[in-house]
C-alpha cells in the first residue's frame, strides 16, 4: 500500500496526518521532538502546580478547518466559548468597558447599534473595512485602518491577535481573509472559543488516539536530518538522525510539515518568509477562578495596556502579549511585575501581591506577517506530488494561526491522495 510519510507534528503535520489517515491512506508521521503539538502544546508546571499552555490560541466558530478537524478526531466538545459572539474590552486608562457583539446574521446591524459596536465605530471604520477587503499584495493595515479612536480600541487588538505584527507592519490580505470567513457571515461565525482543559488535551491528544485507532504510525523522537534525491529530482529517502535511511516507493509520499528555518535546512533552494515574531504569556495561578469580565465569556481584551489579552481557565488568568520582540528580553521577574497590576484592575482582584507566575516566551511563535513575507510563502505543491509542503508560513492566504496550520495540512493531504 502507498504511504505518506509526514514530517513535523506540530497543526500542520498532525492535521496532514489524520486527513490522510481519514481517507485509509497508510501513514507514518516523523517528529523530532519527543512530544507532539509543535507551538500548539502543553505541559505540567511543578511550579504552578496544574497544566500550563505554552500560549493562548483563540479560535472562531467561523474557522472551519478546525470545526473539521475536530469533528473527525471526537474533539469537538473540547473548545468552549460563548452561545452568542462577544468579544469584551477594557480601557485601562479610562476604566471605560464594552463588548463587540456582531448579530448571528450576515446583515451588520450590530454596527448601528452602540450597545454592541466599539466606541466611536463609524463611518471611517465602515470605509476601512471595505478598502482592507480590496487590498493589494503591498498593502500594510497601518495604510488601511483609520487613525480615530477604534483604532487602539478595536482594531489594533484585533489585529495583534490574529496577525502578531503592528498595523504599521502587518499585511493586509492575510488579515482580509479573516474578516471575509468570520465578520463578513455575522455573529455566528465570531463566537471567540479557547480550549477547555488545554491545547493539548484538544487538539494532540485525541488526533494521536485516532492516528493511533486508524493504523498509523507514530515515531516521536526520531528527527529527519536530510532528503535524498533520486537523478530525476524526485525524493528517494528520508535521511534520519544516526545515518538510517527510509526509502520511499514509486508510490509513496512525503509532507514536510516542519517552521520555516527546518525547511530551509531541507530544502536550500525553498522560498521562506524571512524573520520571526515573538509572543510573551503569562500564567498566574490565582487562589481562586476569577469572574469573567462578561459571563461566559473567558476573555478580555485590554486596551492602553502592556498587556493585550488575557484569557481565564478555573484559577488560571493566562495573558498574551503579541508583536513582542522587545518584551521578550525582559527577565521574567520585570514582566509579571508590569502586568499583573493591569490583569487585577480588568478582573477586579487586588493588585498588591502577584500571585505565584510562569512567563514562557515564544520567541518564533510565527513569521513576519508583512506584505514582503507574504510572496515567500511557497505553494504545497511546490516540489510536485511526491513531496509537499505544509505549515502556516506556506501560502494558505490565511494568518499564521491554528486555523491555517491545520488548513495547510489538509492541502496537502488532498494533493497526495489526488495523485496516488
Amino acid at each position: 500500500m502507498a504511504r505518506t510519510h509526514v514530517i513535523g507534528a506540530g497543526m500542520a503535520g498532525l492535521g496532514a496526518a489524520v486527513a490522510l489517515a481519514r481517507a485509509g491512506r497508510a501513514v507514518t508521521l516523523w517528529e523530532a521532538a519527543p512530544r507532539a503539538g509543535g507551538r500548539c502544546r502543553s505541559h505540567h508546571d511543578a511550579m504552578l502546580g496544574c497544566v500550563i499552555d505554552n500560549g493562548n490560541h483563540l479560535v472562531l466558530s467561523g474557522n472551519r478547518a478546525v470545526s473539521d478537524h475536530l469533528a473527525t478526531i471526537g474533539a469537538a466538545d473540547r473548545l468552549v466559548g460563548p452561545a452568542e459572539a462577544c468579544v469584551p474590552f477594557v480601557d485601562m486608562a479610562t476604566g471605560r468597558r464594552w463588548a463587540v457583539r456582531p448579530n448571528r446574521g450576515r446583515l451588520p446591524w450590530w454596527l448601528v447599534s452602540a450597545a454592541r459596536r466599539p466606541p466611536g465605530f463609524g463611518w471611517a471604520d465602515v470605509a476601512a473595512s471595505v478598502r482592507l477587503l480590496r487590498a493589494g499584495t503591498e498593502a500594510t493595515l497601518g495604510e488601511l485602518l483609520p487613525t480615530g479612536p477604534t483604532r487602539a480600541g478595536f482594531w489594533e487588538p484585533l489585529v495583534l491577535a490574529v496577525m502578531n505584527a503592528p498595523l504599521d507592519a502587518a499585511a493586509a490580505r492575510p488579515m482580509a481573509a479573516v474578516l471575509r470567513e468570520t465578520f463578513a457571515r455575522g455573529g455566528a461565525a465570531c463566537r471567540p472559543l479557547v480550549a477547555r482543559a488545554s491545547l493539548a488535551d484538544t487538539f494532540v491528544d485525541p488526533a494521536l488516539a485516532y492516528l493511533g485507532a486508524h493504523g498509523a504510525e507514530v515515531r516521536l523522537g526520531r528527527r529527519i536530518q536530510g532528503l535524498e534525491w533520486r537523478g530525476d529530482g524526485d525524493v528517494a529517502a528520508l535521511r534520519l538522525d544516526g545515518g538510517e535511511a527510509v526509502g520511499l516507493g514509486p508510490d509513496d509520499r512525503a509532507i514536510l510539515a516542519v517552521p520555516p528555518s527546518i525547511a530551509r535546512t531541507l530544502l536550500p533552494d525553498c522560498p521562506v518568509p524571512e524573520g520571526d515574531s515573538a509572543i510573551v504569556n503569562v500564567h498566574f495561578r490565582l487562589e481562586r477562578a476569577a469572574p469573567e469580565p462578561v459571563p461566559g465569556v473567558p476573555l478580555v481584551g485590554l486596551v492602553g495596556a502592556a498587556a493585550h489579552w488575557v484569557f481565564l481557565r478555573g484559577d488560571i488568568a493566562s495573558v498574551t502579549v503579541s508583536a513582542a520582540d522587545a518584551l521578550a528580553e525582559v527577565p521574567a521577574d520585570r514582566i509579571v511585575a508590569a502586568v499583573w497590576p493591569e490583569v487585577a484592575a480588568a478582573l477586579g482582584l487586588d493588585a498588591a501581591v502577584a500571585p505565584p507566575a510562569r512567563v514562557v516566551k515564544e520567541r518564533r511563535a510565527t513569521f513576519r506577517q508583512t506584505p514582503a513575507n507574504q510572496a515567500l510563502r511557497p505553494p504545497a505543491g511546490r516540489y510536485g506530488h511526491r513531496l509537499l509542503l505544509a505549515g502556516d508560513w506556506t501560502d494558505t492566504g490565511l494568518p499564521a494561526t491554528i486555523e491555517g496550520s491545520l488548513r495547510s495540512g489538509r492541502r496537502a493531504a488532498d494533493l497526495a491522495l489526488q495523485n496516488g
